[in-house]
């Protein structure tokens, strides 16, 4: 045990120094100095979509490498499995130990239930940069964990919204859930890498490959602008809810590390698996709540999310999961 959380702090240390977390701390710095540094919203909605593009299209065409395998199935299984379940899980633990009353912990729950493509988009720059194989067809894996969970939270959500009298028609929801710009992006360029393979990818390189780290770097420098100034609202948690957007991924690697071990997986798509389940959405299932659930507290799932999970998956949580699924 003492050599394994040695090798996770010289791992985390050297997780450090990658240039994208050293622009995802630049922008924490920015943001808690109050520093007028900024990128315009278009502009970071735009590095969104094409950070989507190119995870998505990269994911199609080495799944369609390596085709509809048992694997993938198997992996398939187990990401749904544990988008539908994690939000019955996270909700009474936010109720009860975190004293949120039950709109703020029914988005919560919703987010800590979904993914985050960014967090996968480092998990598998770190697994590259450290010479671990995983299968392309993680990001279909991806694609599939990020709705269910949302549509799960959305019924706790409806019970949250009978006190207040509020209503949402279930077809406004479902369309930003599924027809959301990152979401649509996402599962879009995975069908046509899917479909082009190996042909598109030769007019796509360029894009796909080395100008995605640039783009990386500049949006994890927004994330962190908008994480510091989630964690400086007015509106943010307390120190004991800020203490579960640790508990909680922790406890979903913890879940994903046994479906990964149930379904087979290698230990490049099992640290991919383990991220997946410790990740938090700050995307997708955020822009749900808000139409599901206005009255929810976006400081408190926000501030989980984006300010807390976000930044310890990103610094310590990639080696920790790596180690843990055995890829290093």
């Amino acid at each position: 045990m003492p050599e394994a959380l040695t090798s996770a702090a010289a791992l985390g240390a050297q997780n450090l120094l990658a240039p994208a977390i050293l622009f995802f701390v630049l922008g924490l710095f920015g943001g808690f100095a109050k520093s007028d540094l900024s990128l315009p919203a278009s502009t970071s909605r735009t590095l969104s979509l094409f950070l989507m593009l190119c995870i998505g299209f990269k994911g199609g065409v080495e799944a369609a490498d390596a085709g509809l395998s048992e694997g993938f199935l198997r992996a398939g299984i187990a990401g749904l499995i544990l988008s539908l379940t994690w939000p019955l899980v996270a909700y009474p633990v936010l109720r009860r130990l975190g004293g949120l009353e039950r709109a703020s912990a029914a988005a919560t729950a919703a987010a800590f239930g979904s993914v985050s493509v960014v967090t996968y988009a480092a998990g598998a720059d770190f697994l590259s940069a450290h010479g671990v194989v995983f299968s392309g067809y993680m990001t279909a894996v991806l694609a599939i964990m990020e709705a269910p969970a949302i549509l799960t939270a959305l019924i706790i959500a409806r019970r949250a919204a009978e006190g207040t009298g509020a209503s949402h028609g279930m077809g406004s929801i479902l369309r930003e859930v599924f027809l959301g710009g990152p979401a649509l992006m996402l599962v879009g360029s995975f069908l046509i890498g899917l479909t082009t393979g190996e042909r598109g990818m030769a007019r796509l390189e360029v894009f796909v490959n080395p100008v995605f780290q640039g783009a990386l770097c500049l949006f994890l420098l927004d994330m962190g602008l908008a994480a510091a100034r989630s964690l400086t609202d007015a509106g943010r948690p307390p120190a004991r809810v800020l203490a579960l957007g640790i508990a909680l991924p922790l406890a979903g690697a913890c879940a994903g590390y046994v479906a990964s071990r149930l379904a087979g997986l290698a230990p490049g798509d099992s640290a991919l698996m383990i991220l997946l389940a410790a990740s938090a959405s700050y995307i997708a299932a955020p822009a749900a709540m808000r139409t599901a659930l206005p009255e929810a507290r976006p400081g408190v799932y926000l501030g989980l999310s984006l300010g807390v999970a976000f930044p310890f998956n990103l610094i310590l949580g990639l080696p920790l999961y790596a180690l843990a699924a055995g890829a290093l």
